[in-house]
């Protein structure tokens, strides 16, 4: 395997269906070896769900490989459903997944909003992680929630302008109040097309170079509501943790190893928060990869990911 390529194609060995609560239902998965190191991919969003490719970051033959969908994204049900949907119960769910599994400690690997799960769950349960692996680090701050709204059209602004321009003018002082209201209607005539409208948005935003595919796939129905109806419900209630927990609890994971993957041109999770993270969590290491953005498939992400997975190798 050339150094910057993903491993081969991979199938799940193991699947399921775990009930969280009376309401949530989790998909999870395993693949690789069954007897290897474990490790658990964390998507982004939240709401995005998972797919096949993630499991492409690992040695098949080393690693124990665990994916699941969170709480109302990808193949969990209810699809897009925000109640009893916060980070304390999906850090809840990760614990019960496993105990499921009868896993004693994994690695953790997160990109975006997977990279603020990592580091709630790290935080409250770091006798259970072995090692932290993160890209384009988003710890929901107000001034992230801010970029992500309104900044992003300092790099794109004719595609802001479609997102901006798909709200009545009157309610264009707060949009994520706009987009918020839409998505949580019941009536799929009003909150499919606001969720196709904010996803694309993030989607034509995630890649240095444009990538239609990236775009019409975060355009697809069930990608777009999942993201964009449970994004808003996080923005909107502040991750559900106080205002700069992440990087006040980072001396928690003082004995915990880790690595941190960042786009230069992450439009979507700028630099300075991860650099921010490294600051408070300096036993990380720290790589700003030059020619990359947001998205985990970029050409010099992809690469600085496998590379690191090949390192974490050592940890146990």
């Amino acid at each position: 395997m050339a150094a910057h390529d993903l491993f081969p194609p991979t199938e799940a060995y193991e699947s399921g269906m775990l009930p969280v609560d009376a309401r949530h239902t989790i998909y999870w998965e395993q693949s690789g070896n069954p007897r290897g190191r474990p490790i658990v991919f964390l998507h982004g969003g939240p709401g995005a769900g998972a797919s096949p490719d993630h499991r492409r970051f690992f040695d098949p033959k080393h690693y124990r490989i665990v994916i699941f969908d969170q709480r109302g994204a990808g193949r969990s049900t209810p699809l897009g459903d925000t109640q009893d949907n916060t980070t304390g119960h999906l850090v809840a769910d990760m614990e019960l997944l496993r105990e499921t599994l009868g896993i004693e400690r994994w690695h953790l690997f997160g990109g975006s909003w997977g990279s603020t799960l990592a580091l709630a769950y790290a935080q409250a349960h770091p006798e259970r992680v072995s090692a932290l692996l993160l890209r384009g680090v988003f710890l929901c701050r107000p001034q992230e929630i801010d970029w992500f709204l309104y900044g992003m059209r300092t790099y794109f602004p004719e595609v802001w302008a479609r997102f901006h321009g798909f709200v009545p003018e009157s309610e264009r002082g707060d949009l994520l109040g706009a987009y918020y209201r839409r998505l949580m209607d019941p009536d799929p005539d009003v909150h499919l097309p606001a969720a196709r409208a904010w996803s694309t948005y993030e989607g034509a935003c995630s890649t240095l170079m444009p990538s239609p595919e990236t775009v019409a796939a975060f355009g697809e129905d069930r990608m777009a509501l999942g993201l964009a109806r449970i994004e808003a419900h996080y923005f909107v209630n502040k991750i559900f943790l106080p205002e700069g927990a992440l990087l006040a609890r980072a001396e928690r994971l003082k004995r915990v190893p880790g690595a941190i993957v960042q786009g230069r041109y992450d439009t979507v999770c700028p630099p300075m928060t991860a650099y921010d993270l490294h600051q408070a969590w300096p036993n990380a290491s720290f790589r700003v990869i030059p020619d990359a953005g947001h998205s985990a498939m970029e050409p010099g992400i992809r690469r600085a990911l496998v590379e690191a997975t090949e390192r974490f190798k050592h940890y146990e």
